[in-house]
C-alpha cells in the first residue's frame, strides 16, 4: 500500500462525518454481495436516511437496531440495484476483509460530527 497523499484541514472538513442510530434493518437479497438496508437516525437537523451496508459477516439485523454508527452524509445518493443509498456506512476491513463498523464508545448527540 501506497502513502497516503497529505490534504488540508480544509479539505477533510469537507467530509461530512455524523453518528447516526440505527432504527431499521432490513435484509438486502438483490445486491451482488451480502448486505443490509439500513435506516439510521441522524437527529432533527439530518433526520432519517438509508445506507446499504455489506456487513453481514459480524452484525445481525438484531444487532445493529439501536446500535449507533457513523457515516457519511454529504455524499451524493448511490443507486445500488433497486434501492438508493443516502449515506455512506463507515468500517473497517477486518484480515479478511469483513467489515467492522466505525462508532462510538460514550453516548453522544445523535447527528454529532466528527472532528
Amino acid at each position: 500500500m501506497s502513502k497516503p497523499a497529505p490534504i488540508s484541514f480544509d479539505d477533510f472538513m469537507k467530509v461530512d462525518v455524523r453518528i447516526g442510530q440505527v432504527v431499521r434493518c432490513e435484509p438486502f437479497p438483490e445486491a451482488r454481495k451480502p448486505a443490509y438496508k439500513l435506516t439510521i437516525d441522524f437527529g432533527p437537523d439530518i433526520g432519517t436516511r438509508r445506507s446499504s451496508a455489506q456487513i453481514t459477516v459480524y452484525y445481525t439485523p438484531e444487532q445493529l437496531v439501536g446500535r449507533r454508527v457513523a457515516a457519511v452524509v454529504n455524499f451524493p445518493p448511490r443507486q445500488i440495484g433497486p434501492f438508493m443509498s443516502e449515506v455512506l456506512t463507515l468500517g473497517f476491513p477486518d484480515a479478511d476483509g469483513a467489515v467492522v463498523l466505525v462508532g462510538v464508545d460514550r453516548d453522544v448527540p445523535l447527528g454529532g460530527r466528527l472532528f
